[in-house]
């Protein structure tokens, strides 16, 4: 149940739904379908909950030193990737220089998000930075069909070892948002944790999870499963 006296119960709310059964259920599936939704309400506040104490973050730390980046324009600074924003979302994807493929899973992923990146620029910039030079970065794009995601090469590693992995060479996935403000680009979030956060049966990823492909799972009965993991291509 919520504890926010403003908000109808779940309870009420799914008694209230005006949606008729679907064809040839039962009364015990109607109601464990209720009991479901009662629990989906509940996910979906708490999410709002998340989100809203995440936006009450205190200032993070002051970004001072000048991260230098390879784009399709050359050589660029963090704040030449806001675009134009005061919001920017940086993804670390794991593909470094000793790589002979990109990680599977990254690349699953930012293909996701790629379609949706003119929707994203409206309101925040938007960049995915890996540690392989910059031409081996646009030569996989232009494999995957890639044509809106802005990729850009960490050649000094700086960058990485600050905000991604525990240094220059650590070959992992992650991401940040940064907010400027008056001149001052500040860190506002990362995602935090590693497989000592996990639940039992469980990787350990965040909540929300940003990679639809693994919320669509959820939303089967087979799940995501234990023993599938995406792959860079299929037959």
């Amino acid at each position: 149940m919520t504890d926010n006296p403003k908000l109808v119960p779940a309870e009420e709310l799914v008694r209230r739904s005006t949606r008729r059964p679907l064809p040839n259920e039962s009364a015990e599936y109607r109601a464990a379908r209720d009991a479901l939704l009662v629990e989906e309400i509940e996910l979906r506040r708490h999410l709002a909950r998340v989100a809203a104490q995440r936006r009450t973050l205190p200032p993070g730390g002051a970004v001072t030193h000048d991260y230098r980046f390879v784009g399709a324009e050359g050589e660029v600074g963090l704040a030449e990737l806001f675009g134009g924003h005061d919001t920017l979302f940086l993804y670390g994807m794991m593909y470094g220089p000793e790589r002979q493929q990109a990680c599977p899973m990254c690349t699953a992923t930012v293909a996701n998000w790629d379609p949706e990146v003119p929707h994203l620029e409206q309101r925040i910039g938007f960049a995915v930075v890996a540690r392989s030079p910059y031409p081996r970065l646009a030569a996989f794009a232009r494999e995957h069909g890639w044509d809106h995601l802005k990729l850009y090469s960490d050649p000094s590693g700086d960058f990485w070892q600050d905000y991604i992995g525990e240094t220059r060479d650590d070959d992992m996935a992650g991401y940040s948002v940064f907010t400027r403000k008056d001149g001052t680009i500040r860190h506002f979030w990362s995602v935090e944790g590693g497989p000592e956060i996990a639940d039992p049966g469980q990787d350990p990823h965040g909540a929300p999870d940003p990679n639809s492909l693994w919320n669509l799972l959820d939303l089967t009965p087979e799940g995501r499963g234990t023993d599938w993991y995406p792959s860079l291509s299929y037959p």
